[in-house]
């Protein structure tokens, strides 16, 4: 599903969001270069990544932006959030405070984002099945609950990182298609490549396709 990154049809911002030490680097770093660092340090401030897959023929490059979860780099809020159309919100299976902190990141998410915006509950090493704090089922009852998707991944050893990934852009890639195809103008939500037109996300039908897209 690689694509040169330097050619593509659309692109997408992409967030992850969740406390600090959750796994959140290690998933972009697994996602975009195959690569996973056993001593990762805490990100400072902001980093991104890009990869570009192939969806239904068209090249879709993601630039997939990931923050340090400590309260002191609370300030980038505004700026983090600008212009994304998916987001990854990320806790630890064997640390139950990350997944009960999921409620505040969802609520940070929803007052800076588009109301629109495309949302997986990822819930991360879940290569530590012995240590496992947080049940499958009660976190798949949340993502029902606030109608988002939802997958379990392993960024240690690969499990579903691809999947989570693909699947919101793909998510967010018919969102987009389809808004194409009506030709209805709106703001700036993000802008095809090649056709520098511009597309509002906001439409009936979204709701139903984000809920679908990584369960």
């Amino acid at each position: 599903m690689a694509a040169r990154d330097d050619e593509y049809d659309y692109l997408f911002k992409v967030v992850l969001i969740g406390d600090s030490g959750v796994g959140k680097s290690n998933l972009l770093s697994r996602f975009t270069r195959n690569e996973f660092n056993l001593e990762s340090k805490s990100t400072i401030g902001v980093e991104f990544a890009t990869r570009s897959i192939q969806v239904d023929g068209k090249v879709i490059k993601s630039q997939i932006w990931d923050t340090a979860g400590q309260e002191r780099y609370r300030a980038i809020t505004s700026a983090y959030y600008r212009g994304a159309v998916g987001a990854l919100l990320v806790y630890d299976i064997a640390k139950h405070q990350s997944y009960e902190n999921c409620e505040r990141w969802l609520r940070e998410l929803r007052d800076h984002a588009d109301q629109n915006i495309v949302i997986a509950l990822v819930g991360n090493k879940c290569d530590l099945r012995h240590l496992r704090a947080v049940p499958t089922d009660e976190a798949r009852a949340f993502a029902e609950r606030h109608r988002l998707s939802f997958i379990e991944t392993s960024a240690l050893d690969a499990t579903n990182v691809e999947e989570a990934f693909v699947q919101i852009l793909t998510a967010v890639y018919k969102i987009a298609y389809d808004k194409v195809s009506h030709e209805e103008p709106g703001p700036t939500s993000w802008v095809p490549h090649n056709e520098q037109r511009t597309i509002n996300l906001k439409q009936q039908g979204v709701e139903s396709s984000r809920k679908g897209c990584c369960s």
